[in-house]
């Protein structure tokens, strides 16, 4: 479902909005920070897997010929970049996964019975006064309406979040 243009009512959001994004930019710092410590150990181990995989590679090339050493050179490659990827891939399945729970701490906080208003307010605007609206296990608020759903569920929203950090997140683990 794609969001509706902002409206008035949005802006009362824009705090909440502003919370969850310092948040979860600190707590994505945190979480990034050991992913990244994480990525570049499983990369180095990668790397160094690699280029014993190519020297072994370059060793068998001279014995076999050329063609032969061509192609185990490729699949080094793949296989480094298939390791590369892998380690990416479970970096920001962590980063995704502990965002999430780290904003679920926030039920506990005096602040949360306002966000959950707020949040409820925000479901009620997207969906109409009319709207089924449910607290997500997790905090937050789930809303349903015939054909129609909005989860405002606090692990939801740290997605967004993280899902509109978009490149900022990719460049952790590029060189």
């Amino acid at each position: 479902m794609t969001p509706p243009a902002p409206a008035p009512a949005t802006a009362a959001l824009d705090p909440v909005r502003a919370a969850l994004l310092r948040a979860a930019h600190a707590d994505a710092e945190a979480v990034l920070a050991r992913a990244e410590r994480e990525a570049a150990a499983l990369l180095d181990r990668a790397h160094a897997e690699a280029r014993a995989m190519l020297d072994e590679a370059r060793r068998q090339g001279e014995a076999d010929g050329a063609a032969a050493a061509r192609d185990r050179l490729v699949r080094a490659r793949r296989e480094a970049r298939s390791r590369t990827l892998a380690a990416r891939r479970k970096a920001y399945g962590t980063l995704r996964r502990e965002s999430a729970e780290r904003v679920e701490e926030w039920r506990g906080t005096p602040d949360y019975p306002g966000l959950r208003e707020r949040l409820e307010r925000r479901a009620r605007v997207l969906l109409g006064p009319g709207a089924q609206v449910t607290e997500d296990p997790h905090g937050g608020v789930v809303a349903h309406t015939p054909g129609r759903r909005v989860d405002l569920s606090l692990p939801a929203l740290a997605h967004q979040a993280l899902d509109r950090m978009g490149g900022e997140v990719r460049r952790l683990w590029e060189p």
